[in-house]
């Protein structure tokens, strides 16, 4: 690339399409030729010189306001780096003066008062003109007591709420055998990592004292009463909820007048799990939310800052740190399996040698990183064998299905020259991801039949992620992978999982997209797994997701689809175009023979209209899903190579279609 170019400049190809309507199909396939090789040339210069990619992977202000509660608890803060952390939060402050969960998106009271109260402990004073905004705002929210469990117990740490009003997460759950009806194995993986060592900070109930100042008081509507930090009873008597909050209540009890005759068995037992799950991994799980919470266990067991396990806790969750200018942000986690393979198998699909060095380099990179040991899945899935992959650098605990099949659709692009290796390399991951088929003939991401929804109204359950249930997109995944390593449509775990996906259709024709923003992702994904199993593509719940998407496509020729059709499902499909999404749109539609259309002549279009000179795309949305109406996520190379996947599919077709 010259250096001189203007990166934001629409790329030459799109000089011969039209800025409305679609032109020639003809034209389109040949600009679409210049597209992806500038995709292509990008791509490839972001590869890492070990063999991978990893984009940044981007939340919400949440992480940077904990990052700031953190190191005021530690006592280990920085004041420059707590400022330029401060200086990131005030950049996203909405103008009604809170802070949204997703770019774009409303205010949120939870991510608004942490964001408040990071602001304050970064010596910030109510006064400030932005604390004055957002103090209206979070009390037209409803204030603090409307935040959820896992704030509240925050401020708790700092004295600004009461231990008492907070959902209670004893330790003792760590005592439930495995075979019993709740176990800390019956709740998602990221769950579990999240909550065991929560569960010792419930029990030690750290206290850190701040000044008056720098409190939360004044986002009490109506002044801090204790009555009023209570979770309230449903109004349905004999309820799920109620049944779990008299629970709750008990527990509390117990704990005021210290029966507790199970509590230092139950921490050790915590406190063996968690030191356990620090190995082969990049801290706790190797996500942000769990790696705190462990390093403020640790500190409530004991352990000094200058104690080996801290230190190593402390290292990893500062490596997810990106210091830029004058601000300074967290990552939840790192993505470079994910973004690798995606890489790897968008630039095969391309047309890049199989035995092309740089795809070679890659495969080395993704083979060693393949899991040959027992991790958290193994609890329910006793005949399955390792071979699976995870999602970040290192993770031997928490491999998940959908990376792994993710890993096998990459490969298949590659000639490694140890072919023998590759081959028993997928087998096995291929053989792990059918022994984590669940019941119904779905997939989960990372356990098997953790589906007991009931688990859902627990107290502390209100991040939304208490469970980990199949879902049609990681299902739609797996079937193009194994149909692409032949197998088809009369294989027993095929049948039960085009049973699932058809179940699992809405009424409009659409799938929901668990880990992508949202419906568009959803039927992207199963469209393309039924066409690579074979299932003919006449068929009418086909057709009628086809029509679907062509019905919720946008003037410019685009897709978008916000975060927000998490919380209402009529705005599914709806939101301003992003590469990503118009990508995953038009893959749908050519996965279901829609190859001559206006709306996928359009889409193209839209992609080459907004290429870069450089060969990439601008997405400043979130498209990325971590748990549905509470965290979102925005993948950097999203806009990178989902659209080149497009492209290279419609010319694939194209090209069929000619001769």
């Amino acid at each position: 690339m010259k250096a001189d170019m203007d990166e934001t400049s629409p790329s030459p190809a799109a000089s011969t399409i039209p800025q409305t309507g679609f032109g020639k199909i003809d034209d389109l396939t040949s600009s679409v030729v210049a597209a992806i090789d500038g995709a292509r040339t990008f791509l490839f210069s972001e590869q890492h010189e070990d063999g991978y990619w990893c984009g940044e992977l981007e939340a919400d202000t949440t992480l940077e306001s904990d990052y700031i509660l953190l190191h005021s608890l530690l006592g280990t803060g920085d004041p420059q780096r707590f400022q330029k952390a401060a200086n990131y939060i005030l950049r996203h402050q909405n103008e009604d003066g809170g802070w949204s969960i997703y770019a774009g998106g409303p205010s949120n009271v939870s991510a608004s008062v942490k964001a408040y109260f990071g602001l304050k402990l970064a010596g910030y004073t109510a006064e400030h003109a932005a604390l004055v905004r957002a103090r209206k705002r979070i009390l037209e929210l409803g204030g603090v007591t409307e935040v959820n469990t896992f704030t509240k117990i925050y401020l708790c740490f700092f004295g600004q709420y009461d231990y008492d009003a907070v959902p209670a997460i004893p330790p003792e759950i760590v005592l439930f055998p495995n075979w019993f009806w709740f176990n800390i194995y019956e709740i998602s993986s990221w769950s579990r990592a999240i909550l065991v060592p929560l569960s010792i900070c419930y029990a030690k109930k750290p206290f850190k004292k701040i000044p008056d100042e720098m409190g939360v008081e004044e986002l009490f509507v109506g002044g801090r009463d204790k009555a009023r930090m209570h979770l309230h009873w449903a109004e349905k008597l004999i309820s799920w909820r109620n049944f779990f909050l008299a629970l709750d209540r008990m527990t509390h009890w117990f704990e005021r007048v210290h029966i507790r005759p199970l509590r230092s068995i139950a921490i050790n037992k915590a406190e063996k799990w968690l030191l356990e799950h620090f190995e082969m991994s990049d801290g706790l799980g190797a996500i942000f939310p769990s790696m705190m919470n462990a390093i403020i266990a640790l500190r409530c067991l004991g352990y000094s800052v200058d104690d080996p396990q801290v230190i190593r806790a402390l290292d990893e969750f500062e490596k997810l740190g990106i210091e830029e200018g004058d601000t300074f942000r967290m990552q939840p986690c790192k993505s470079p399996l994910w973004d690798t393979a995606y890489a790897l198998f968008a630039l095969g699909e391309s047309g890049v040698p199989a035995n092309d060095p740089r795809l070679i380099k890659c495969a080395d990179w993704i083979l060693q990183k393949q899991v040959r040991t027992a991790g958290d899945w193994k609890i329910k899935n006793k005949k399955g064998q390792p071979g699976g992959w995870y999602f970040e650098f290192n993770n031997e605990f928490y491999p998940d299905v959908d990376d792994s099949a993710m890993v096998c659709l990459a490969l298949a692009h590659v000639e490694h020259a140890n072919g023998r290796y590759q081959r028993e390399s997928v087998q096995r991951a291929i053989d792990w991801i059918f022994s984590m088929q669940c019941r119904n003939g779905g997939w989960a991401s990372f356990d098997k039949n953790n589906d007991r929804m009931v688990f859902q109204y627990v107290p502390f359950a209100d991040h939304n992620a208490m469970l980990d249930p199949p879902t049609v997109d990681i299902t739609g995944r797996i079937l193009e992978m194994l149909a692409g390593y032949g197998y088809d449509r009369n294989h027993p775990a095929v049948k039960k999982a085009l049973n699932f996906v058809r179940s699992e259709q809405e009424p409009d024709g659409s799938w929901f997209g668990r880990w992508g923003v949202n419906y568009i992702y959803g039927t992207m994904l199963v469209l393309r797994g039924l066409e690579a199993i074979g299932v003919d593509n006449h068929e009418p719940y086909i057709q009628q997701a086809a029509e679907w998407l062509r019905m919720v496509q946008n003037p410019d020729g685009g897709w978008g689809e916000t975060c927000g059709s998490y919380d209402d499902s009529n705005t599914k499909g709806m939101g301003p175009s992003t590469p990503s999404q118009t990508a995953w749109a038009i893959i749908g539609l050519l996965a279901a023979n829609d190859t001559r259309s206006e709306s996928v002549a359009r889409g193209i279009a839209y992609l080459l209209r907004t290429q870069q000179k450089n060969g990439s795309w601008d997405e400043p949305y979130f498209t990325g899903t971590g748990f549905p109406r509470v965290f979102y996520l925005r993948y950097h190379m999203y806009g990178q190579y989902f659209p080149l996947l497009a492209l290279t599919t419609y010319k694939k077709i194209m090209a069929t279609k000619s001769n």
